[in-house]
């Protein structure tokens, strides 16, 4: 949620990030509900303070035996129109709330002007695509081959947009996760977290996914009305919610792996098949909360964290920063990661790390105790992929595949696989 002091302040930067974005300008609209809501709160106050008067002048006159009827005339006159006035402003506030938490987040002056993914701008390229001598496979192909993705029972099971995985994919899948873990833990200092994959809707609002994404939730019908995680960003971010910690306790690191739930009904006849769009899928997710002047040189930090993981397991990928038609509503800057998939011929996104700046806390109310002033401050959060173990298992077998359908396990991963080097069809 953007500072409501931005909007008496500066309101034409607001319309220029909406412009920037792609958005009609709507500061003026936003200006007029605030006048309103203002012009409610000033005659409410004028009237409770005169409520106020009366109500000591009714004192005053009991206490001197005075006639006080005429002023507890004017107190009636008063009431109706006070609780006139206090719907009014509530149902003020709550438009004017709704419409402002509406507003995406401004923008970095570095991100790249543009409409849409075409724009985005290539930053670094890392790694050479192997060159096959024969025409190589996509994930989905080579897993069934092998017997060890079944994506028929998954949807027999669960319906479209599902997988199922067997064997030693299921395994690699589960040793991929078990070296991210470590890697962020040992060599980034990331403190591991586990987390529920159920989670507020308050939760939800604080990191921005509601009321925006509510169409891509999976929401339960509890009576609270708890949802599926999106992604493990939600819970650990929201650690700071209503919360004020000490300057010295930053920065925050957090690192978890969990079920990750969306809907994907944005991208219909779009990857029908295989691991690449599907409603559930795990993800190691890295979380930083940070001081205010740190947060830019924590993105960094966090984009060399996700590259690690793919260069250690030697998979060519890019990092790109997404331009202002494509970065996420909450973000002041945004790279992701897209790691090479021979079986595509192209580069696919397989992590996202965002600088949300104070966005997210202020939404949340998560704040730290400046030392130099006393103050109370926003702190900034951040939020990275390190990196999506689906999509990174789709990489590792298309990249490592062989003539034959088997499938080369990664050096750094043979340890979590008891040291086995092939996956070969068995039997």
């Amino acid at each position: 949620m953007l500072d409501p002091k931005l909007l008496r302040e500066n309101p034409q930067a607001i319309d220029a990030m909406l412009v920037k974005r792609g958005a009609e300008p709507m500061v003026e609209h936003l200006i007029e509900m605030d006048e309103k809501r203002r012009s409610i709160m000033a005659e409410l106050q004028e009237l409770q303070s005169k409520r106020n008067d009366i109500s000591k002048q009714i004192g005053i006159s009991k206490s001197k035996g005075e006639d006080a009827s005429g002023l507890f005339d004017d107190m009636k006159a008063i009431g109706p129109r006070v609780k006139e006035l206090e719907e009014e402003e509530r149902k003020a506030n709550q438009l004017f709330d709704t419409v402002w938490a509406g507003i995406p987040n401004m923008l970095d002056d570095s991100v790249p002007e543009g409409e849409d993914e075409d724009d985005n701008v290539e930053v670094k390229k890392w790694g050479t695509p192997k060159q096959f001598s024969y025409t190589p496979k996509q994930h989905f192909e080579l897993g069934e081959e092998l017997g060890m993705m079944d994506f028929e029972t998954a949807s027999k099971v669960c319906g479209s947009r599902f997988w199922w995985n067997k064997a030693d994919i299921a395994r690699l899948e589960r040793a991929l996760a078990s070296f991210m873990l470590d890697l962020h833990m040992e060599e980034h200092g990331f403190e591991e977290q586990s987390v529920p994959s159920l989670t507020s809707q308050k939760s939800m609002f604080g990191t921005g996914q509601l009321p925006k994404f509510e169409e891509d939730a999976f929401v339960t019908n509890d009576e609270r009305g708890l949802i599926l995680i999106p992604t493990s960003e939600v819970p650990m971010t929201n650690y700071m919610q209503e919360r004020i910690v000490q300057e010295s306790d930053l920065p925050f690191r957090f690192v978890g792996f969990t079920p990750c739930f969306r809907k994907e009904a944005g991208s219909a006849g779009k990857d029908t098949r295989g691991l690449i769009r599907v409603h559930q899928f795990h993800k190691v997710e890295m979380v930083q909360i940070v001081h205010p002047e740190k947060s830019m040189e924590a993105l960094d930090f966090m984009v060399g964290c996700a590259e690690k993981v793919l260069q250690k397991l030697e998979l060519p990928y890019r990092v790109i920063t997404l331009c202002s038609g494509d970065i996420g509503f909450g973000a002041v800057k945004t790279y992701d990661l897209e790691v090479w998939l021979p079986g595509q011929d192209a580069y696919r996104e397989i992590s996202s790390c965002s600088n949300c700046g104070d966005f997210q806390a202020r939404r949340m109310n998560g704040r730290f105790k400046d030392m130099e002033t006393g103050k109370n401050r926003f702190v900034h959060t951040l939020n990275g992929s390190g990196v999506a173990v689906g999509r990174c298992l789709v990489a590792v077998l298309e990249n490592y595949q062989q003539e034959d359908g088997s499938i080369v396990v990664p050096e750094v991963l043979r340890p979590y696989m008891r040291g086995q080097e092939i996956i070969k069809k068995r039997g």
